[in-house]
């Protein structure tokens, strides 16, 4: 539980730097919520954990033929699908279009993925 907490963390830190570097994606903070503007991106940073958790298996799986014929590839327009999914589920995240999805899902992807080689550890 503790692992999944710190790589909630790890991703709205990874929020916060792709709403400031990738145009067209963007975080709309809730100043008046409890935790503030930090709040907003632990919120979709859960968010996005457990859409990677649920729905990523499942889609790799439906594409597999893609994966295979692209050689892995088409693992990109899966985090943009991600990041895509994650905006629809919450107002405070707004993707405005592929190619915005595109570098920020393989933002978020490359920090997740060095969370899990850090703390993967038995």
């Amino acid at each position: 539980m503790i692992r999944f907490a710190l790589k909630v963390v790890a991703l709205a830190a990874a929020f916060y730097f792709v709403a400031e570097n990738v145009p067209g994606i963007d975080v709309v903070g809730n100043e008046d919520a409890t935790l503030g503007i930090t709040g907003t991106f632990l919120w979709v940073g859960l968010i996005f954990a457990v859409v990677n958790a649920v729905a990523k298996p499942i889609l790799t799986l439906l594409s597999l033929p893609f994966l295979l014929l692209t050689l892995g590839l088409f693992y990109f327009v899966l985090n943009a699908a991600m990041l895509g999914l994650t905006a629809l589920l919450t107002t405070r995240l707004t993707v405005e279009d592929f190619w915005a999805a595109l570098v920020g899902g393989f933002i978020l992807a490359l920090v997740s993925w060095v969370f899990d080689l850090v703390f993967d550890r038995d």
